[in-house]
């Protein structure tokens, strides 16, 4: 009787779920889904390949009664109260021992409470983190499990057989305790708006400063994508120049509005860095662009009441080119170290114990902000596994060295003719502020105590202390 049993349920079987269901199908194993629109069922069953064992199912009851114990079910539905209510719902159904798998974008803190309110039932709750898209759930995502170790040995052979292979090894990872999976996705996902934003400026630079069209920009992005810039986000921006649009005889990127939506992944990792005090201007400033975008209306009126027009960029295309290259190479070494910074104080701070070395070995491959640079990051922990920030490892400061003054040069190139590049400033004013050995921050010291008697620490000696400030207030 017990080769009737599915080895693996699945709640939501929107086009995430279903994929990820054919890809464990795919690899041998017996799957099973259930949807509140039966429809969704059929479809999972008629997209299953020939001599596999898929089906699905109208209620969740039939679901979780089919599936071999210790039952491994897995959600892929909208974050937030919707997480809940299929936990209220499966609650009467599971038994001691069954784990749970949450695989959409929860919020950290939700996953923790979420793992308290079940452990103490019996049940095992993990947070698990995929990224690839649609795309990638068919062909293998990146996944960053997080939580009980105990409930990991339970899924792991399935999330090895669906996950991307880099040289043969898997992209997953127990990555930590309690939420540390969702707490990674959710980092991961503020590196992809920083990455984002640097890649639009070098956009608007190319085809507003040089005068570049879609054709002659997608050889650029393609020529960056077979060199030291390999990554899908540049090699998915090289395809959209040339996607035509089919609704007007233009392509497609013309036609696009500039107001960028989110779904509010960015923002929570600058929150919750700011709780950490860990900082991610470049991270932070991609959030707030996006922010901006959406004013559109305001910023109408701004460029016509400050009479707003770029000028042109007057470099050689191909020297602007070559230095717009490289600092974006900058700028993508930046936004990584200010996430990867972030895991390395939340692992501590928070309890997650998340193995750095890991996490980057993960987002090799199915990811979205997969490239060539993780190899040169994972030889880094490789070397030293406790790097507080990969900044300080002397391979990847090589790697800076050579690349920073082409960044200011197109810095300079950029503000003086009116374009906004506020992702490749920051990540300009981290680098020089993180490699400085004095701040001006003495200064803001000395103001807290003068108009608030916050004291101050000193040079010559330890200890707090707080002056009587003469001259007027």
């Amino acid at each position: 009787m017990e080769n009737n049993f599915f080895d693996f349920g699945m709640i939501g079987l929107g086009v995430m779920g279903r994929n990820l269901l054919l890809n464990m199908a795919d690899h041998g194993f017996k799957v099973i889904g259930f949807d509140k629109d039966a429809q969704k069922g059929a479809v999972l069953e008629s997209s299953a390949t020939y001599g596999t064992t898929v089906r699905g199912v109208n209620t969740l009851a039939e679901m979780v009664k089919q599936l071999q114990p210790p039952r491994r079910i897995m959600m892929l539905v909208p974050a937030g109260k919707p997480v809940d209510d299929v936990i209220n719902d499966l609650l009467p159904l599971i038994q001691a021992g069954d784990v749970v798998i949450d695989a959409g974008n929860s919020h950290y803190t939700d996953t923790l409470r979420r793992i308290n309110f079940l452990q103490p039932k019996g049940f095992h709750f993990m947070g698990v983190g995929i990224s690839g898209g649609e795309h990638g759930a068919r062909t293998g995502p990146s996944i960053m499990p997080g939580g009980d170790p105990e409930a990991y040995q339970h899924v792991k052979p399935m999330l090895e057989a669906v996950a991307a292979k880099v040289n043969g090894s898997p992209c997953v990872a127990h990555l930590g305790k309690g939420a540390a999976g969702h707490y990674v996705k959710m980092v991961h996902n503020g590196i992809e708006y920083a990455i984002m934003q640097l890649i639009s400026e070098t956009y608007d630079l190319l085809h507003l400063g040089l005068g570049l069209n879609n054709d002659e920009l997608h050889k650029v992005y393609k020529t960056w994508n077979e060199g030291e810039l390999q990554s899908f986000l540049v090699e998915i921006t090289k395809n959209i120049f040339l996607q035509e649009d089919d609704k007007s005889e233009n392509r497609l990127v013309d036609m696009i509005l500039d107001k960028a939506g989110s779904k509010g992944t960015g923002k929570w990792t600058s929150q919750d860095a700011m709780d950490l005090a860990v900082p991610l201007p470049t991270i932070d400033m991609a959030v707030a662009m996006r922010d901006l975008s959406t004013y559109k209306d305001e910023r109408l009126m701004a460029a016509a009441l400050y009479k707003s027009t770029y000028g042109t960029i007057d470099v050689p295309r191909e020297v602007f080119i070559q230095q717009l290259g490289d600092a974006l190479y900058f700028g993508m070494i930046i936004s990584y170290a200010q996430g990867l910074s972030m895991l390395y104080k939340a692992s501590s701070e928070l309890a997650m114990q998340i193995p750095l070395p890991e996490v980057v070995r993960v987002w090799r491959g199915g990811c979205i902000i997969r490239s060539s640079l993780l190899d040169v990051f994972y030889s880094a922990y490789q070397a030293n596994p406790t790097l507080p920030n990969i900044l300080l490892d002397p391979s990847i400061a090589k790697l800076l060295q050579a690349k920073r003054q082409q960044l200011r040069n197109v810095i300079l190139h950029a503000t003086s003719t009116g374009f906004p590049i506020t992702g490749l400033m920051s990540a300009l004013g981290y680098f020089d502020a993180y490699r400085s050995k004095h701040l001006p921050t003495n200064l803001i010291q000395a103001q807290r105590d003068y108009f608030g008697a916050h004291t101050y620490q000193r040079v010559d000696m330890p200890g707090s202390f707080h002056a009587e400030w003469e001259g007027e207030a």
